[in-house]
């Protein structure tokens, strides 16, 4: 089985030892931040990280946040994973390879808003027993919007195992295998709207055993614990007290911000697997933000488009904050459009280099404008065709 050990405090699951590869990783985006919540992509160099390059990939969420675009693999996580060109989007990802375990973490990410550090332990496509250490971390091109994610990852190849193992990441891929020997549920009266909060919960985790059972793979398992886990959820809002004290007993502390993830806790248990508690709190807190009742949350999954992946990714979407307007930047698009263009030869000044903007006209045609006379600019441009 996997064994996943991850902290809550980055700093803590990054660690301090200079000499792995993901603190490394990490003291650089860090040198980045310059005060911001995140690094700005423009500044993430090639040559600044040629020591884990090879290890590392990055995420590029601009044209899809649902489906981010593989825009760079190192060679050494290409070799080990055994992947070639083929691979341009998350989906592409061979569901049992390194890379696999890399991105299996980016909702984490997009939760949390910061770097997460993690290691494990799995069994790769060629059924060697694999150990490894990895970090992921948000950079923005705007300053607010996490549209970049960048990772590294090491690892230590092992012994063959005699059989592989099923992550509980990647269950969503077989469920659908598993639909004719789903586990038999006791034949049991609905616990209705009345039902004490405790015993809603003790119903839930009775399901999640169940769940555990058949190692994760059954939907009809996965989907009843999750229904009644946001049965659970709907009714502590009417018990706040009631519920308050279970989350003191178990030792969780209740988040404003994400208070659907104390339910999952609750119900999954805290040290279930961390990316999963994520998915699970996010398909919940959609089915809240729709307003789902009693006993709807089941309904509502099977025919939600995508099912549970559907639903968190549509939680994402919905929690994705809107980009601010520049001003100063829509002045200058009304500006440049007014303009006439120039010839190159009175742009291009007395340097060796300019660096020049062009329009396109409604026909098509390429005129340009204006001389850009910022340094940093002409600077950032070398930096990018180095």
């Amino acid at each position: 089985m996997i064994a996943d050990h991850e902290e809550e405090d980055p700093a803590v699951a990054i660690g301090t030892d200079e000499r792995r590869m993901h603190v490394r990783a990490y003291n650089y985006w860090s040198s980045l931040l310059a005060g911001r919540d995140f690094p700005s992509i423009e500044d993430l160099d090639g040559r600044d990280v040629s020591d884990f390059a090879d290890h590392s990939l990055l995420l590029d969420f601009t044209a899809s946040s649902d489906n981010p675009v593989t825009s760079f693999i190192g060679a050494a996580l290409r070799a080990e994973c055994e992947i070639g060109d083929e691979v341009r989007t998350i989906a592409d990802v061979p569901p049992r390879s390194l890379l696999s375990r890399l991105t299996d973490h980016w909702l984490q990410i997009v939760a949390n808003r910061a770097p997460i550090g993690f290691e494990a332990e799995f069994t790769n496509q060629r059924g060697h027993d694999i150990c490894y250490r990895g970090i992921l971390m948000p950079f923005s091109s705007d300053g607010e919007t996490i549209d970049f994610i960048y990772g590294v990852i090491n690892w230590k190849d092992g012994i063959a195992a005699p059989a592989p193992v099923l992550s509980l990441v990647e269950e969503d891929d077989v469920l659908d295998l598993v639909d004719g020997i789903e586990p038999e549920f006791e034949d049991v009266a609905p616990l209705g709207e009345d039902a004490g909060l405790a015993d809603r919960l003790s119903a839930a985790r009775e399901t999640v055993e169940v769940l555990k059972a058949a190692d994760g793979r059954s939907r009809a398992a996965l989907y009843r614990a999750l229904s009644l886990a946001y049965d659970f959820a709907v009714a502590s809002r009417r018990v706040p007290d009631d519920y308050a004290e279970l989350l003191d007993d178990a030792g969780i502390r209740s988040q404003a911000r994400a208070p659907m993830t104390p339910i999952v806790k609750l119900v999954f248990g805290a040290d279930y697997d961390k990316a999963r508690l994520t998915e699970f709190a996010a398909a919940l807190a959609h089915a809240e933000r729709c307003e789902i009742d009693f006993e709807g949350f089941l309904p509502f999954i099977e025919s939600f488009p995508g099912s549970l992946k559907g639903l968190v990714a549509a939680e994402r979407d919905a929690r994705r904050p809107d980009r601010r307007s520049d001003t100063r930047v829509d002045k200058a698009r009304v500006m440049l459009r007014s303009v006439n263009a120039q010839p190159l030869s009175a742009l291009a000044g007395n340097d060796e280099f300019t660096l020049v903007l062009v329009r396109r006209d409604a026909n098509g045609k390429v005129e340009p404008v204006c001389a850009v006379p910022d340094l940093n600019l002409l600077e950032k441009a070398f930096r990018h065709l180095g």
